[in-house]
């Protein structure tokens, strides 16, 4: 097993100055208080080792008690590398009128340059910020005290772009736009974040203000971790920059563990490990690395004298051996040898549901390879997949360079990806490559059969990277190929509502995308397309029309059939009396909801039996009355409603018939006229 430490591990030049002169003061002021504001290091052991020469961490509010106090003996206050707010540094600045009171500003000089960046960039007007890095984390709470304008925090590109920061966005995105970000933070994370300001905001000015080792250290992590079986990751978790290494280093190996210490790692946690990558953190100091790779270099030679106390049979020793007995959880195999061989599910196959029995019968012949050997029991654990998977090596190297397209059985979601068994290998799929929507869940891929293409390998430890969502991007532009091939207008397609604007819905067509206009999506006015469609409905969509050129398609919802006026034509006539809602009014009548989107007009002399001032004398807003149909416009969609023929008695209805008509003339030509108006008169 080899062991590779990164470059770039343990104290960078802030901490370790920090640190250095902190145990340099405890040692020459025994006499005094000396104080961390905030704790000087995000490691256990070092902050112990402090505590044990005096140095003690206290809170913002703490060090404001301690000045209040007006200490009587020498009082010793230091600025760890974060830094800490601008009123705090005034107010213990300000402590040190007092003789007793001495303050060291150890702040990193990558953090300080931040406080400056923010000091002569961020005030004025029309100017706002962006600050990339972890709201709660004290370098970035110091940083935003610097910022004299309005500004958002965020921690990813996602949350940046997500809707509590669109207001911002687009309030400020014309402003002269200040983007920082915390020391260290994802250096990938944070090109992406300046990509899409870049894309979204006039005039950005961007500040690159990761720290330059902390970059180092997240390059050499993702090197590492591609290329090690095992990787430890040393420091804290409440380190930002080792959270960082811990999360890129995951997302590439598996088999990522982030310990504090040599004592965190489990027993054979790397005994099956060809190769093992050794990162930290900023606050992991130099002796505990020494400590983790000692332990390494002790846990190899044990297990390589282990290995040797048991041979009897060579583990690694190809074998052929003949099927004796089967039984639902092991194999046995005569060997010819001393020792029986035994194989498991687990060596045998990556498919958790398969069944030895259905795989092998007595007197079958099985190569496999010696894995591990015990004289004393007289067992061989033996493992068939191993062999399968030298023989079908090749297979995965060729599927590579063809670019062909596999198949196989998703076994397991990790951290950052899933397995899938295919030619008796385990292909990792990382989770871009899957896909499944960024925080998705990976775990309802587990049991599934997926389509998928190599698109990496690692000869020497025979490794494959696969992707699900290549054959994905495949198929759709198969499919939008396809789509336009075929594209008319009228056509029906089945859609998914993929987002919602303000102005209308995208629809996935399968391939391409086309956009239902809000005016398209009902017949009556709508402020948002959510009150009619929600993401991830199927819903059934026509071809308005296209652009095959500029990929564009302009989709209907609404139909005919559902068209308010056809439903009020086919169930209506003059003559009805219907059950009418006031909607509006205004000084020449009422108008009056019959069906949802077709209103009618009570012409004022149409309301009561007697002349009224206004309409409101007798109706109100929101009141449901009965009301005679006297006139419909077809053409003009118009209809015109009477209250005042059902006050009529039954022996005047034929007398005051003409007047009805009378008044069914007058209102029609007055109803459009008043339709145009009501929006806007309507109280």
């Amino acid at each position: 097993m080899k062991t590779t430490v990164a470059k770039y591990a343990g104290f960078c030049f802030g901490v370790k100055r920090a640190v250095d002169f902190v145990f340099s003061l405890a040692e020459s002021e025994r006499e005094a208080d000396i104080y961390t504001v905030g704790e000087l290091i995000h490691n256990a052991d070092v902050l112990g080792r402090l505590a044990e020469r005096g140095v003690h961490a206290v809170s913002a509010a703490q060090a404001e008690e301690i000045i209040a106090a007006k200490p009587e003996r020498k009082t010793v206050f230091i600025i760890r590398a974060h830094g800490i707010t601008l009123p705090l540094m005034e107010k213990l600045r300000a402590a040190e009128e007092n003789e007793n009171i001495s303050v060291y500003d150890y702040t990193c000089p990558y953090v300080r340059k931040i406080h400056d960046i923010a000091d002569e960039n961020t005030a004025g007007e029309n100017t706002a910020a962006l600050l990339f890095g972890d709201k709660n984390h004290p370098e970035v709470q110091g940083i935003a005290s610097h910022i004299g304008c309005p500004h958002i925090i965020f921690s990813s590109c996602e949350e940046l772009s997500s809707p509590e920061n669109a207001d911002f966005l687009i309030k400020y995105r014309d402003f002269r736009l200040i983007m920082m970000a915390q020391t260290t933070q994802n250096f990938s994370e944070y090109k992406k974040c300046q990509k899409f300001i870049k894309n979204l905001c006039t005039n950005p000015i961007i500040f690159d203000t990761i720290c330059s080792v902390t970059e180092n250290r997240q390059k050499e992590a993702e090197i590492l971790s591609r290329e090690c079986d095992v990787v430890l990751v040393c420091g804290s978790m409440n380190s930002a920059n080792t959270r960082k290494l811990y999360e890129i280093s995951k997302k590439n190996c598996p088999r990522t563990l982030l310990i504090g210490g040599a004592a965190d790692i489990p027993p054979d946690y790397v005994h099956d490990s060809d190769r093992v990558g050794i990162a930290a953190g900023a606050s992991t100091p130099g002796y505990i690395i020494e400590e983790v790779q000692k332990t390494m270099s002790e846990q190899t030679n044990f297990a390589q004298l282990l290995e040797e106390s048991f041979k009897s049979l060579n583990t690694g020793d190809t074998v052929t051996g003949i099927v004796t007995s089967v039984s639902a959880t092991e194999v046995q195999l005569d060997l010819g040898c001393k020792v029986t061989g035994v194989l498991t599910l687990a060596n045998v196959t990556d498919d958790p549901q398969a069944k030895l029995t259905d795989l092998f019968k007595v007197g079958d012949t099985v190569e496999a390879v010696a894995v591990r050997v015990n004289d004393v029991e007289g067992i061989a654990t033996l493992s068939k997949k191993k062999v399968d998977a030298k023989n079908n090596w090749n297979l995965v190297a060729k599927a590579l360079e063809d670019g062909e397209v596999l198949s196989g059985k998703v076994i397991e979601a990790v951290k950052g990806g899933v397995v899938i068994s295919a030619l008796s290998q385990k292909i990792f799929v990382p989770a871009s490559q899957t896909g499944v929507a960024r925080d998705g869940d990976l775990s309802a891929l587990v049991g599934t059969t997926q389509k998928f293409k190599i698109i990496e390998i690692k000869e020497d430890r025979r490794r494959a990277v696969g992707s699900i969502k290549a054959v994905q991007r495949e198929e759709r532009k198969a499919a939008k190929e396809a789509f336009w091939a075929n594209i008319e207008e009228g056509k029906h397609y089945k859609g998914v509502v993929k987002s919602l604007t303000s102005y209308g819905a995208f629809v996935d067509l399968g391939g391409v995308d086309g956009m239902v206009h809000n005016s398209e999506l009902s017949w009556t006015r709508i402020s948002n397309p959510k009150d009619v469609v929600s993401i991830g409905q199927e819903i059934d969509v026509y071809v308005k029309s296209f652009d095959a050129e500029k990929g564009r398609v302009s989709l209907g919802y609404k139909t005919e059939e559902s068209n308010p006026w056809t439903i009020f034509m086919n169930n209506y006539k003059v003559g009805d009396v219907v059950k009418v809602t006031v909607v509006s009014m205004t000084p020449f009548g009422a108008f009056a909801q019959i069906i949802p989107g077709v209103d009618g007009l009570i012409h004022i002399s149409q309301i009561a039996d007697k002349k009224l001032a206004h309409p409101s004398d007798v109706l109100k807003k929101g009141e449901e009355v009965e009301a005679k149909i006297i006139d419909i416009n077809e053409e003009a969609h118009n209809v015109s409603l009477s209250i005042r023929a059902l006050l009529e008695k039954d022996e005047d209805t034929a007398e005051e018939a003409p007047a009805e008509t009378e008044a069914a003339e007058a209102t029609a030509e007055e109803t459009a006229e008043a339709t145009e108006a009501t929006a806007e008169t309507a109280e």
